[in-house]
């Protein structure tokens, strides 16, 4: 087997302290007969002899790199092993950079910097929403009114949510598929994470428990009945089909997660009062999540080693072109790294306004929280996941569209709500997982016709239809839902009138 390598440019700029000469040399370790040097600008005029049969791989369809001065090579698994659905929806938003300004910079450094901010910055679609930010943060200062804050807040962790998923892609290009997906997992639904954590700090466990159950609700209803729809009427003349493993899977945890909560809530019921039981069902929460914690690592072990086929992105060819531009990284790992921090901090300050103004809002806008943290939030903070979803639907690539919104859902359900309930343990706030009658139900029916929908694994418009109808009629409930629970009083948590001990719905 002969491999062709050339002491290119490409491959040397990852590696700075490198020269041509010591690139070479690093090739010559390996015995002679595996390797063929080719100059750098004759790596076309393959010798016809060694093209006959002889030759296995070539550059175009097999890197070499150097690490720690020997040879590895890379196949095309391990190139795009980390490129989940997740990453796939949220390139679809982002736009290649023009660097031929930026390519003037004389100085090393100052052109590293603006090659770096241009990529970040204006490497999207949603560029633009990135001058909300500020305005947020002067609103806040001189004490705007406070409905603006959070609606300018709002906005503006909608470009933030796709740059985090943009940056944790990039570090993946160095740390491999393995690392990359654990990091691409955790920082999927940052987002909501962040928020909840802020709500949890200021004791507002309503807010926690509305708006991640409204980011499932989302993920399963709004986003998987939008991308149902327009992928049919899109492709109606072709037959839409996706494959059910990962959908079986998914499914599966997702019904594991609604048992979690609908236990505590029989459980409520079960005893002669709500007030005996309180006690037990935290307990019986706090159990819970433990177990929905240890199905999550499971699902991790399952996705990410022994199973990966199943969630991987599968590429066409007549997406080589766009695969081509994504496998490589555009700024490096320490830069990925700053970034990503940074962006973290925003995303965090931003959370924190849209938290503590969210009652305002509120009043203002005459909308109840329960609409506003089950139906706006998830709504405007996914949009961009959100819209590559539906991006990918009418290009009739529907296992891309599934890897998100039931991805999504079940790292919701199994990973971030579980995990708020242990963080609220250790800071000593009690939050259970009794989300009251009304939104267990409406969760128990989204899985279950979400379940139903995708049995067959086929999809046309008319599931899309009922999909979004369903939601519908949950954000009809939410909206005339005006009696949300006080997050002060432990007893209006537990779903109890504080006079007369009776049950709210």
């Amino acid at each position: 087997m002969y491999i062709y390598a050339h002491a290119d440019d490409a491959v040397l700029a990852h590696h700075p302290k490198l020269n041509r000469q010591l690139f070479i040399k690093s090739l010559l370790r390996v015995p002679s007969s595996y390797f063929l040097l080719l100059p750098k600008k004759n790596t076309e005029e393959m010798p016809e002899k060694r093209d006959s049969g002889k030759m296995a791989t070539s550059t175009t369809q097999q890197e070499a790199f150097l690490e720690n001065g020997n040879i590895k090579l890379l196949s095309r698994e391990m190139r795009h092993g980390s490129r989940t659905a997740h990453n796939m929806s949220s390139s679809s938003l982002r736009k290649k950079s023009d660097r031929a300004l930026v390519s003037k910079i004389r100085v090393g450094f100052l052109r590293m910097f603006f090659t770096n901010l241009q990529e970040v910055l204006l490497g999207t679609k949603l560029a633009v929403l990135f001058l909300a930010i500020p305005v947020a943060i002067v609103a806040q200062f001189c004490n705007f009114g406070s409905p603006w804050v959070f609606g300018l807040s709002l906005i503006g962790l909608t470009p933030l949510a796709e740059r985090v998923s943009f940056l944790t892609e990039q570090i993946a290009f160095f740390t491999g598929p393995t690392v990359g997906g654990l990091l691409n997992a955790t920082c999927g639904n940052a987002t909501e994470l962040i928020i909840a954590i802020f709500a949890l700090t200021q004791h507002k466990i309503a807010v926690v428990k509305y708006s991640l159950l409204g980011s499932v609700l989302s993920n399963l209803l709004l986003v998987l009945g939008t991308s149902l729809f327009c992928g049919g009427i899109a492709n109606m003349s072709k037959e839409q089909n996706f494959d059910r493993k990962q959908a079986d899977v998914n499914s599966l945890l997702l019904l594991l997660g609604l048992l979690c909560h609908v236990l505590p809530l029989m459980f409520k019921y079960a005893g002669k009062s709500p007030e005996l039981t309180a006690v037990g069902t935290l307990q019986l929460s706090r159990a819970s999540c433990i177990v929905m914690l240890i199905g999550y690592i499971a699902y991790l072990v399952f996705q990410l080693w022994t199973h990966r086929q199943f969630f991987e992105a599968q590429e066409d060819e007549e997406d080589d072109d766009v695969v081509a531009d994504d496998e490589s990284p555009v700024i490096g790992f320490w830069s990925a790294f700053v970034w990503l921090v940074l962006m973290t901090a925003v995303v965090a300050l931003l959370s924190e306004y849209v938290v503590g103004t969210i009652e305002a809002a509120s009043d203002t806008w005459g909308l109840s929280v329960s609409f506003i943290s089950g139906i706006l939030l998830p709504i405007v903070g996914n949009a961009a996941e959100h819209a590559g979803a539906v991006i990918f639907a009418f290009k009739n690539k529907l296992d891309i569209t599934l890897g998100v919104a039931l991805g999504s859902a079940t790292q919701i359900e199994i990973f971030v709500i579980p995990l708020c309930v242990i963080v609220s343990w250790i800071i000593g706030i009690d939050m259970d997982l009794d989300f009251n009658l009304l939104e267990t139900s409406a969760l128990a029916m989204s899985i279950l016709i979400t379940a139903f929908t995708l049995q067959d694994g086929t999809s046309h418009y008319i599931k899309g239809l009922v999909l979004l109808l369903c939601y519908a009629i949950i954000a009809a409930c939410f909206f005339v839902y005006k009696d949300s629970p006080d997050s002060a009083d432990p007893t209006t948590l537990l779903g109890l009138s504080p006079s007369a001990g009776t049950m709210r719905v």
